[in-house]
């Protein structure tokens, strides 16, 4: 909770905004956590010591969720997540959808996608973007494999 804490303050001092008082700051987190089925327990603990891969999924959107960054990068979130998390983290991400950021997810599967739908997803090979298109593009890769994209762009 002490992260939580100076994480939060820390973004909203380097966004001119006033810090937060531990009442308010403990309303958001009570309310965020809710919303991702996190025990306040849970946030008692040393940051990820003892987490399963789920409860460490749910800790990152919570921190997206109190940090309010603009751009959010997810790699692999889908990693290691039975289904039950991948729904509740795949909600979470969805709450956090908004004009005003971005929200960057990396993945090597379909599964993911199917909560998250995508604007835009683009296929990177060999550190260039060889492919870009909407979700229909995620559902060809699932069906047929990176194989035809990587041979159409060399």
């Amino acid at each position: 909770m002490e992260f939580l804490k100076t994480a939060i303050n820390a973004q909203r001092k380097a966004r001119g905004e006033e810090e937060l008082k531990i009442p308010e700051m403990l309303k958001r987190v009570r309310t965020a956590a809710d919303e991702l089925d996190m025990s306040m327990d849970m946030l008692k603990r040393p940051l990820n010591v003892g987490f399963s891969g789920g409860e460490k999924k749910r800790a990152e959107i919570l921190q997206m969720k109190l940090l309010e960054p603009k751009l959010c990068v997810l790699d692999e979130t889908d990693s290691g997540l039975d289904i039950d998390a991948l729904k509740i983290v795949a909600d979470g991400v969805n709450a956090l959808r908004s004009p005003d950021r971005a929200v960057l997810v990396i993945t090597h599967y379909q599964r993911l996608l199917d909560y998250i739908v995508p604007d835009t997803v683009h296929v990177l090979y060999r550190g260039q973007v060889i492919k870009s298109g909407d979700k229909d593009l995620a559902l060809e890769l699932e069906k047929n494999g990176y194989a035809g994209v990587i041979d159409a762009a060399a």
